[in-house]
């Protein structure tokens, strides 16, 4: 039970750290959280309720693929005919992720209109400590 708990906390714990923002508004993620969110060279970045969220973009996963051409070779393709149907078939994959991130963000929309920023609260600042 207390690792469960442990674990939970740990989901939950949130970092705050300042960073400068250069004269050609660009910003340098620490190594820390660029590392522990194995960043590449994009991030998705969205603006919602006057904060910025910064996503890990997700490069293709060479399994998937992987999984894709197990299968066809399983239907009995080969050849020029297997690769052929893989082509088809991966041109089909990204306007289906695309359309699921479309309803994943729509999603986020809807639930960010009723987000109450509780960052003052998490860190334990109040009118009385800002006076």
């Amino acid at each position: 039970m207390m690792l469960e708990t442990r674990i939970e906390q740990e989901k939950t714990s949130i970092e705050k750290r300042r960073i400068h923002i250069s004269s050609k508004r660009q910003i340098t993620i620490p190594s820390k959280y660029f590392e522990a969110l194995g960043l590449s060279d994009e991030v998705d970045c969205i603006y919602a309720n006057n904060m910025l969220i910064l996503i890990p973009v997700k490069k293709e996963n060479p399994a998937f693929a992987e999984e894709i051409l197990s299968d066809l070779i399983e239907q009995g393709y080969s050849g020029q005919k297997l690769l052929i149907e893989f082509k088809r078939i991966t041109r089909q994959v990204r306007p289906a992720v695309e359309k699921l991130i479309e309803e994943a963000d729509a999603l986020a929309k809807e639930a960010s209109t009723n987000y109450i920023d509780r960052t003052d609260e998490i860190f334990g600042i109040n009118d009385e400590t800002e006076a």
